[in-house]
């Protein structure tokens, strides 16, 4: 079984110019996470966009959609910038009914070293092979629905919300 990996940008990928100070996007880590992590899982890394999710417009969103519905494959996992994660789970919720589908980010990018992106990265991989049909958030070893979780800013880490 292989999986999907949809790349959209995020703090996964983000690099740091030591003269401005700024973040910014060069290329994926992707390739390289799933070398150092050892994985052994086969997947189809495709590069949808490379932008911050706070960025992210609808229109970026239904190219997200297209590109789940147009997988070959029905294991899919997405690497998304935290902040807008869930809005971008409940566009593909909307329209993608038969596929199971984990998005997962970063709260610190890969290049500084020190980053839970691995960590997510693995998981997110994990989920999607055993999770039903369904969209997911996958972060720090957890596994939320993508309508029962929010980002805790405070905290710096996500919450399942609870049942209404």
């Amino acid at each position: 079984m292989s999986i999907c990996i949809l790349i959209t940008g995020g703090t996964f990928d983000k690099e740091y110019n030591e003269r401005t100070g700024e973040l910014f996007f060069k290329d994926t880590h992707i390739q390289e996470m799933l070398q150092r992590g050892r994985s052994r899982v086969p997947v189809k890394i495709s590069t949808v966009m490379m932008i911050d999710s706070l960025k992210m417009t609808d229109a970026d969103r239904a190219l997200i959609v297209q590109n789940c519905l147009q997988s070959a494959e029905d294991r899919i996992v997405i690497t998304h910038g935290t902040d807008t994660m869930t809005d971008t789970a409940g566009a593909i919720a909307r329209d993608v009914s038969d596929k199971t589908v984990v998005l997962t980010g970063a709260m610190i990018p890969w290049a500084f070293g020190s980053s839970d992106g691995l960590f997510n990265l693995g998981s997110a991989l994990s989920f999607a092979q055993v999770l039903p049909v369904g969209v997911y958030v996958a972060m720090n070893g957890k596994c939320f629905p993508w309508d029962r979780v929010r980002k805790n800013r405070e905290r710096g880490e996500f919450e399942e919300l609870p049942v209404p």
